[in-house]
C-alpha cells in the first residue's frame, strides 16, 4: 500500500507545486519531468499488485481512482514540462487587440483610459480583465507587469501641431513608442524606437534613459525622472545638423527644425506563465485523494 500512496503523494504534490510557483525553469527540465513520469509507473504498477489482493469491490475502485487520479496529475504536469511555451511578455499599444496562440486575444487599454488592466478575449467565455494578480486561464497563469514608454509629440517652430507615424510600429499613428529595440551606449544598454513626421520629412529616433542614466548623461544629479534623447534624420536616415536634443521630464526641446517632446509613461505588459492544466489536475486531485480516503 506504501508504494503506491507515496509515489502517487510525491507525483500530486511535484504538479501542484507548479501551480503554487509558476513559471520557474526546472519545469521544463529533463529530470523533472522524468522523476514525475517514473513515479506515476511507480503507483501504476503498484495499484495493479493492491487491485489483485483487494477483498472488497470498495477498495478496488478506491485502488482504480488513486491510479488514474495520479496518471491524469502526472500527464498534465509532463506536457507542461515538455511541450509548453516558455514564458513570454505580451507587449502590444494602447487600443491594440494581440491574438497570442493557444490562449485568447488580449485587447490593450487606451491611454486616456484605463490604462492598467488588460481585457482576455476567448471564444466562449466572458472577458476577463487581467491585472497585477495573476489569473489562470486552464494552462496559462496571466498578470500584468509595469513598463516605460514613451508618449511622444511633434510640433513645427510656429508651435503647429504634427501627425506622428509609426510605419516599423505595431499601430500606424500611434504616438507612443513601446521602446521594444536596445542597443548599448557608452557601454550602457538602453531601449529605442523611431517614428515619422511625414509632413517635415523626418525620421525620430528616441532613445529612453532612466533617471540615473538621465543624471549621470545630463552632469545634473537634481534629475528627479527619466529622459528621452532625440535623434533627428532626414526621410533617407541622414543625419541633421543640430539634430540631437535630450527632453527630461517631459519638457519640449528643438531638434533639426522640429519641437519635440517625449513623456515616460507606465503601461502594461502582460506575462504570459504556462501551467499544467487545472482542469485535468482538479480531476486527478479528486481522484487521488478520493481513492486514498476510501484506501485509509
Amino acid at each position: 500500500m506504501t508504494r503506491l500512496i507515496g509515489p502517487a503523494l510525491v507525483a500530486g504534490a511535484a504538479v501542484c507545486i507548479e501551480l503554487i510557483l509558476p513559471g520557474e525553469a526546472v519545469y521544463h527540465s529533463g529530470w523533472y519531468n522524468v522523476a514525475i513520469a517514473a513515479l506515476v509507473i511507480v503507483a501504476v504498477v503498484s495499484a495493479r499488485g493492491v487491485f489483485t489482493r483487494a477483498k472488497t469491490l470498495r477498495s478496488r475502485w478506491a485502488t482504480v481512482a488513486v491510479a488514474a487520479g495520479t496518471i491524469a496529475v502526472g500527464l498534465a504536469g509532463v506536457a507542461n514540462g515538455l511541450f509548453a511555451p516558455d514564458n513570454r511578455n505580451v507587449v502590444g499599444a494602447p487600443g491594440q487587440r494581440v491574438r497570442v496562440e493557444s490562449l485568447g486575444t488580449l485587447s490593450f487599454p487606451l491611454r486616456n483610459g484605463d490604462a492598467t488592466a488588460v481585457t482576455l478575449e476567448r471564444p466562449l467565455h466572458a472577458p476577463v480583465q487581467i491585472g497585477a494578480r495573476r489569473h489562470n486561464s486552464g494552462s496559462f497563469m496571466l498578470r500584468t507587469l509595469p513598463r516605460d514608454v514613451v508618449y511622444v509629440e511633434a510640433r513645427d517652430l510656429h508651435g503647429g501641431r504634427l501627425t506622428v507615424t509609426q510605419p516599423q510600429g505595431a499601430v500606424f499613428l500611434s504616438p507612443v513608442l513601446l521602446m521594444q529595440q536596445h542597443q548599448a551606449i557608452v557601454g550602457v544598454d538602453v531601449p529605442f524606437d523611431s517614428f515619422n513626421v511625414p509632413s517635415a520629412a523626418r525620421v525620430v529616433k528616441a532613445i529612453l534613459f532612466n533617471p540615473q542614466q538621465a543624471a549621470a548623461f545630463l552632469h545634473d544629479p537634481s534629475v528627479a525622472g527619466g529622459a528621452v534623447l532625440f535623434a533627428v534624420d532626414d526621410e533617407n536616415d541622414r543625419p541633421l545638423p543640430h539634430g540631437i536634443a535630450m527632453s527630461a521630464g517631459g519638457r519640449e526641446v528643438s531638434a533639426a527644425n522640429l519641437r519635440l517632446r517625449g513623456e515616460i509613461e507606465s503601461y502594461p505588459q502582460v506575462e504570459v506563465v504556462s501551467t499544467p492544466n487545472l482542469v485535468v489536475v482538479l480531476i486527478g486531485l479528486l481522484l487521488l485523494a478520493g481513492g486514498l480516503i476510501a484506501l485509509i
